[in-house]
């Protein structure tokens, strides 16, 4: 199971185990306060979609579209992720205010796909984005 949570919330038991996927820390976070179990860059937005998004609920869709590509392109970014799901909680941390519109909302739906898919490879059809 994969949940989504702000990194501003409390840390819980029922988190799981605790994965922020962001590229940069969060502002006004310190390392200490922040209970993780791992930081994977490496699943978030290039910088460059990330810049062009801004968080931008008109530019959604085409966020999306463009992450979930860049998914596709980099597989060993986030199959860790959805194997672990299978075996335990996984709790998906982020740092955006909007809580619709963010690359964890993004990437959970994607590894939701991925997971139904065939040996979790199914791919993203357009009426699921």
């Amino acid at each position: 199971m994969i949940t989504l949570k702000r990194v501003y919330e409390p840390a819980s038991p029922e988190d799981g185990w605790r994965i922020l996927v962001e590229r940069l820390w969060p502002r006004g976070m310190k390392k200490a306060a922040l209970r993780l179990d791992e930081w994977t860059k490496n699943v978030a937005p290039s910088d460059a979609l990330r810049r062009w998004f801004g968080h931008d609920p008109a530019r959604w869709t085409q966020f999306r579209r463009r992450y979930f590509a860049e998914l596709d392109r980099k597989p060993d970014a986030w199959k860790a992720i959805l194997q672990a799901s299978r075996r335990r909680h996984i709790t998906l941390l982020y740092s955006s205010h909007d809580t619709e519109h963010n690359n964890a909302v993004a990437l959970k739906q994607y590894l939701d796909a991925k997971g139904r898919g065939a040996g979790g490879s199914g791919r993203l059809v357009e009426k699921e984005l």
